[in-house]
């Protein structure tokens, strides 16, 4: 394993528990996009973004979390429904995706509104549909929490509350949602084998997805149009929504594989509830949009190799990750 490590000095005393591990990853997998430079690894700072994260303070009416649409058992996304769900029982416009190696992308959100990691939490915290908030309360009602201004105090001798400080000790906590030890890594690392199945549905994968979902990241962050036929409802024309270019209409960020297994349901609208819907989309369906297509429809491969695939895909897949404790709902925090 690698490890990219920029240590803070913390003076003071933390009632969170510290988060000791540096930020590591695979050798084989490329250098991460974010600027540790400007937000070194914390521990304390760490477990106070992840405090953030559970907290329902966030929305305008203490209803809604961050976790509320991404769960940790589900790697972070939401199983639930198939759009985010917010305040006043809300839904939003486009599934919440899994919350894994973060620090790899370049653009975030489907459309890849985002192009400044740190200012992330903002996109959902300010959408009327989803927290509803603005950050100018928000650091008003945190700035009259007990709990927040001690731990503020023992990170940077100082109890208040700022933009800067929410946004980047949110960030170190997603920073550290790294998933690298799947079955596929394990095989990768000489310590597992494929089956003769997985092994196949391998050679399927390399002949048909790979181009996309490029290992080892299984994605290639790029926006792509897959054919998919845009849903009455919404009528979102993803990416070109920021660019306003015509080439990016129905154009949406490639998702990772890693932890496919648990993401459902599957799409930016998550109109398909399993995985098999997903493949007999790109196996039986034609490009059924108006947009310049990225993916020649259908895609040839048999009913045996569609079963193949979805056994290789479950190689991606980490249960372990669902079930770490220090990701989870920081109780002792918000128990005192």
């Amino acid at each position: 394993m690698k490890n990219r490590v920029i240590l803070g000095i913390v003076v003071g005393v933390s009632c969170l528990a510290a988060w000791n591990p540096p930020f590591q990853y695979p050798d084989h997998w490329p250098a991460p996009q974010y600027a540790f430079e400007h937000n070194a690894i914390d521990s304390l700072k760490r477990e106070l973004g992840r405090a953030l994260f559970y907290d329902p303070i966030l929305s305008a009416d203490s209803t809604v979390s961050c976790a509320s649409c991404h769960s940790p058992y589900q790697s972070f996304a939401h199983t639930d429904h198939a759009v985010s769900h917010g305040i006043n029982d809300q839904l939003g416009n486009r599934n919440a995706p899994v919350l894994i190696n973060l620090a790899w992308q370049r653009q975030l959100m489907h459309d890849g509104a985002i192009a400044f990691f740190d200012f992330q939490p903002l996109a959902p915290i300010t959408h009327p549909k989803e927290m509803g908030e603005d950050l100018r309360h928000v650091l008003i009602k945190l700035n009259r929490q007990p709990r927040y201004q001690r731990e503020l105090f023992a990170i940077y001798q100082d109890s208040t509350m700022t933009s800067e400080r929410l946004l980047k000790c949110m960030s170190q906590f997603l920073l550290s949602l790294v998933s690298a030890d799947s079955k596929y890594d394990q095989v990768q690392g000489g310590v597992l084998s494929f089956t003769e199945q997985e092994q196949s549905g391998y050679r399927v994968f390399q002949a048909h997805c790979a181009r996309c979902h490029t290992p080892p990241m299984f994605t290639n962050y790029a926006f792509a149009n897959n054919g998919i036929s845009v849903d009455p409802m919404y009528q979102d024309s993803g990416r070109y929504k920021i660019s306003h270019q015509a080439q990016d209409v129905f154009r949406f960020k490639v998702p990772t594989l890693r932890n496919i297994e648990f993401s459902y349901p599957y799409m930016h609208d998550g109109r398909y509830a399993t995985l098999r819907e997903v493949l007999q989309h790109y196996s039986r369906d034609y490009h059924s949009n108006e947009g310049a297509a990225d993916v020649s429809l259908p895609l040839s491969f048999s009913e045996k190799e569609e079963t193949d695939l979805l056994a290789f895909l479950l190689t991606l897949s980490e249960p372990a990750f669902n079930f770490k404790k220090e990701n989870q709902f920081p109780r002792a925090f918000f128990q005192r």
